[in-house]
């Protein structure tokens, strides 16, 4: 099998940081030794098949965004990214495994959708993913078919108390999931918004005339996520069940899981990009239909209530335990300006998927979390959170050779005509700089991204069957 030195660049896990050189055999690390490191009286430099020089630079285990959505239909559209497209853009940003969303809805057997997914994602991926379950009817057949979801290496399940008539569940069945959930050790997350509510306010807002994209911030009040957010927790309470929250957006929401934190219970938060550097203010209220490019739910919060610092403070607490992408993205053109005129229908999600470690690195850089911090909420805590700790979100021996080689001497510029490869026709990320570049992108030790080439191909990723989390054990 191929060999490969990462040569010279220091290596950073979630606990500290040393130079070492990490030795790859074929799609494995087997050794993370001290620089300059003989086997058996050989210079590794001299016997091995590839070196690549992080001499200066760091090096990370590879990225995993534990919540993306290719091909997603939605809002009378699809997702623009396939699973080929979304999982390339992600190679060049330096995530080398996702965790997207097998899609149940009324009327579906449980199992038939798994299948699905798998036959979009199968021979199309160009870093390895694994899947969530969304379950979008509750019957007997649906919990049954639950029970099987481990077999299936799929540990975790979601269920929203949003959208009305599309994805929507109801306490009782939200209730009822929970219950096998808890038996059967499976991850309950939940989209944490009060659907009912927010459409009555959609409607209001409407009849008033107000109509573009900064009432979709509007309808969708902080208050709708805090009380959502507070009767998932009493579930899981009442349940047993751990309770994973996702895209959390509102620091009322985010006080609501630390306490339950603080009185012992199994609860977490995943946060976004968006929810750390944009604003209902700033982006949602940008002048005419421009605001469109930045409608996602949950929704972007108020700079003025102070939300987005909240976040950065709740990510160095632990408050809220790492981030995430919910990469969903459309184009302006035939998908988001379905909603000219009418807010409600512009299709929900922005396209994170490349930018997400570039953006929590500039984090680093601008004082917010440590470098180890940066690891642990990108890479390591996701593995944790879903299964995979061992063979993912960790650089040593045993584990996938999925490597970043990142520089922080570098420099990226993102924007449609400079770092864009989603299958998107804007960037909700124009014109941000970042102190650093991804140099060199490694999945299971072959290399896919080499400075400004991609070398990957669809196809070699590979699907991940998770085990039960860590959190859990």
């Amino acid at each position: 099998m191929p060999t490969t030195l990462v040569s010279g660049g220091t290596v950073v896990s979630s606990t500290g940081r040393h130079t070492a050189d990490v030795l790859i055999d074929g799609e494995k690390i087997v050794a993370v030794l001290d620089p300059g490191s003989t086997v058996l009286g050989s210079d590794l430099k001299r016997t091995v098949d590839t070196v690549v020089d992080a001499t200066g630079k760091y090096v990370f285990p590879g990225g995993i965004d534990a919540h993306t959505h290719m091909e997603m239909p939605f809002g009378g559209t699809v997702a623009s990214d396939s699973f080929e497209t979304g999982t390339r853009a992600a190679a060049w940003g330096g995530t080398t495994t996702i965790i997207d969303f097998s899609v149940q809805t009324v009327g579906q057997q449980l199992m038939d959708c798994l299948g699905n997914w798998h036959d979009k994602a199968r021979g199309e991926c160009a870093i390895d993913y694994a899947f969530h379950q969304i379950v979008g009817d509750v019957t007997p057949d649906t919990l049954a078919a639950m029970k099987k979801l481990p077999d299936e290496g799929v540990s975790s399940y979601k269920m929203f108390m949003a959208y009305p008539g599309v994805y929507y569940s109801t306490d009782d069945k939200i209730f009822k999931a929970m219950r096998i959930a808890a038996d059967e050790g499976l991850m309950t997350m939940v989209h944490a918004e009060n659907g009912p509510v927010i459409d009555a306010m959609v409607e209001e807002l409407l009849a008033q005339g107000k109509s573009d994209p900064y009432y979709h911030g509007v309808a969708r009040a902080w208050q709708m996520e805090e009380e959502a957010t507070h009767r998932a927790i009493m579930l899981s309470d009442l349940t047993g069940a751990p309770l994973y929250i996702v895209h959390v957006s509102a620091k009322q929401a985010v006080e609501q899981l630390a306490a339950a934190r603080d009185r012992g219970m199994n609860v977490f938060g995943e946060t976004c990009p968006q929810y750390l550097y944009m604003s209902l203010e700033e982006q949602l209220g940008a002048p005419g239909f421009e605001g469109a490019k930045y409608v996602c739910s949950t929704p972007l919060r108020s700079h003025a209530e102070g939300h987005q610092h909240y976040m950065w403070q709740s990510l160095r607490t632990n408050d809220v335990q790492m981030v995430a992408t919910d990469h969903c993205p459309f184009c302006m053109k035939g998908q988001k300006d379905m909603g000219v005129g009418d807010f409600s229908k512009i299709p929900n999600g922005i396209g994170s998927v490349e930018h997400r470690m570039d953006l929590m690195y500039q984090g680093v850089v601008d004082k917010k979390i440590t470098l180890e911090r940066f690891v642990e909420i990108t890479s390591t805590t996701p593995a944790r959170m879903f299964g995979m700790y061992g063979k993912k979100g960790v650089i040593a021996p045993g584990a996938d050779a999925d490597i970043v080689v990142y520089d922080p001497n570098g420099h990226t510029k993102i924007g449609i005509n400079d770092t864009h490869h989603m299958r998107m026709d804007y960037s909700a990320w124009e014109g941000y700089e970042i102190d650093g570049h991804v140099d060199t992108v490694l999945s299971r030790g072959r290399v896919i991204i080499d400075g400004n080439q991609y070398l990957g191909s669809k196809g070699h990723g590979q699907f991940v069957r998770r085990g039960q989390s860590q959190y859990l054990q």
